[in-house]
């Protein structure tokens, strides 16, 4: 038996949009918006994450030097 989720409030929302029709061009603006909503709290938790971590750019360079591959036995 398959149990009914209900929408969350951001999809309730987007469904109201659903009734409205928009050219492809406000179609794309429309989805860049979402985009750049999104883009921008990523960055958000990043900046705080690096506070938080008091991570540097040569903690970012460590990272990046870093080999974390499981080594395979011949």
């Amino acid at each position: 038996m398959v149990t009914a989720q209900k929408l969350t409030n951001l999809q309730l929302e987007l469904v109201k949009l659903f009734s409205y029709k928009v050219t492809d061009s406000q179609l794309i603006e429309i989805k860049l918006l979402l985009g750049n909503y999104f883009a921008e709290k990523a960055s958000e938790e990043m900046d705080k994450l690096w506070d938080e971590n008091n991570w540097t750019e040569d903690t970012m360079k460590e990272w990046a030097n870093e080999h974390l591959r499981t080594p395979y036995e011949s």
